[in-house]
């Protein structure tokens, strides 16, 4: 077989699995903002919104520290398929009559989606350091750069689909014809995907899912901290305080939150050319560090700004300049989105660099681990610091945790000088 033959092959099935990625993330962001807007509406608190999620980035950890393992074991391509069976799954169980959909229900449908999204995102993610040939450092940082930015982009616009199918057809409605289309996405999945993708060539143990690479495990610390410091305040508390002290429709906070999620994953798919491949250099732990410290000051100067043109108190249900205000969240976020769009696809490269081809799922596993803790720490700080403080400490938590990841940075390889 040709050179051409296998890269035309790998090529195709790189197509594939950034299909089934997408397809994923579009359901996976319209559930989010479809339980936070339907359940606010409800009247549900932002600590109980964010308890909601507690299962979901909990069962995260779990399902990447046990996926990486599994993945080693039974292929990607099958890991990839359970995570869009299950994530079919846990849409129909929201369907149920609105009385039945008590708080622990739907932490368990929620647990169930967390499974299914984190078996898919290692599946995907690991397959992509095979598909691209050995020694290709930079088709690699492209096809990672490119998976990483369509599917931020893409779950964007599930926000957006998400507070649209509320708007239009109901909650349980949506859940309904978002189940269906990806049930589509599976068949396809089923019938298409390479068999075996991934799979080791010797026995995996299961003490194997914790990484034996110190860069690995650097890059995962740094990972949890860049996470919680997005979600700290985006998850729960951006939402409700539009919402509440805005005055936004559904839709409107479905749409201004999806079009910060596609500008940040465009951004992430050309983060390779931001970061200097043009020219031939890649990204190392030096690179990683200097572009955290300057996202540090974002979230501080927009709460600082805040804080100079209204109250924060998340009692308050009006603000004095709702214009000004609107204009300091909206520069901030895009401010903040392109710095974090870099860095988290500098991280998504350094990853599939780090780990070993055989067995790539278990380091590309634990790493998510790291990244769904930081999701984790992130959503509850996010519900609780809003609900007792306000948007602004969420917002200088966020600034913290970036200094945190800049300084844990510190200790990633950097390439030798010439």
């Amino acid at each position: 077989m040709t050179s051409a033959t296998i890269s035309t092959k790998a090529l195709r099935q790189y197509m594939l699995v950034t299909g089934n990625y997408w397809g994923f993330t579009v359901t996976d962001g319209a559930l989010r903002m479809l339980v936070v807007l339907h359940f606010h509406q409800l009247g549900y608190t932002p600590l109980a919104i964010a308890m909601l999620f507690l299962f979901y980035e909990f069962f995260g950890v779990v399902t990447n520290l046990v996926g990486g393992w599994l993945g080693a074991r039974i292929g990607l391509n099958r890991t990839m398929n359970i995570g869009l069976g299950l994530q079919v799954v846990a849409l129909l169980m929201l369907t149920v009559p609105s009385p039945w959909l008590s708080i622990p229900y739907v932490m368990a449908a929620q647990a169930l989606s967390g499974i299914a999204k984190d078996l898919n995102k290692m599946s995907a993610k690991s397959s992509i350091k095979l598909l691209a040939s050995g020694g290709q450092e930079g088709r690699l940082y492209k096809w990672v750069a490119v998976l990483t930015g369509s599917k931020n982009a893409l779950k964007g616009a599930g926000f957006f689909v998400g507070g649209a199918l509320l708007s239009w057809l109901g909650f349980q409605q949506a859940l309904l014809v978002m189940a269906a289309a990806l049930a589509l996405v599976l068949c396809g999945s089923l019938l298409l995907l390479e068999k075996d993708l991934g799979k080791a060539k010797q026995k995996t143990k299961f003490q194997d899912i914790f990484s034996k690479s110190r860069s690995v495990n650097i890059l995962s610390a740094a990972r949890l901290f860049l996470f919680g410091a997005r979600d700290v305040w985006f998850v729960v508390a951006l939402p409700v305080f539009a919402t509440v002290q805005l005055g936004w429709e559904h839709t409107e906070v479905g749409g201004f939150l999806a079009l910060w999620v596609i500008g940040y994953g465009l951004v992430q798919g050309l983060a390779p050319n931001i970061t200097g491949k043009a020219s031939g250099q890649l990204p190392d732990g030096r690179t990683a560090v200097l572009w955290a410290l300057p996202m540090c000051l974002i979230p501080a100067l927009i709460a600082l700004s805040l804080n100079s043109s209204t109250s924060l108190s998340p009692n308050a249900s009006t603000v004095a300049d709702p214009a000004t205000l609107t204009w300091i969240i909206v520069i901030g976020l895009m401010l903040f989105g392109a710095l974090f769009a870099v860095n988290s696809s500098l991280h998504s490269y350094l990853i599939v660099s780090y780990a070993s081809e055989e067995g790539v799922s278990l380091d590309v596993g634990f790493y998510y681990m790291a990244n769904a803790m930081g999701r984790l720490v992130g959503t509850v700080l996010s519900g609780w610091l809003f609900q007792l403080y306000g948007l602004g400490l969420c917002l200088y938590i966020s600034s913290a945790f970036i200094v945190l990841a800049a300084l844990i940075s510190l200790g990633l390889p950097r390439h030798q000088k010439p």
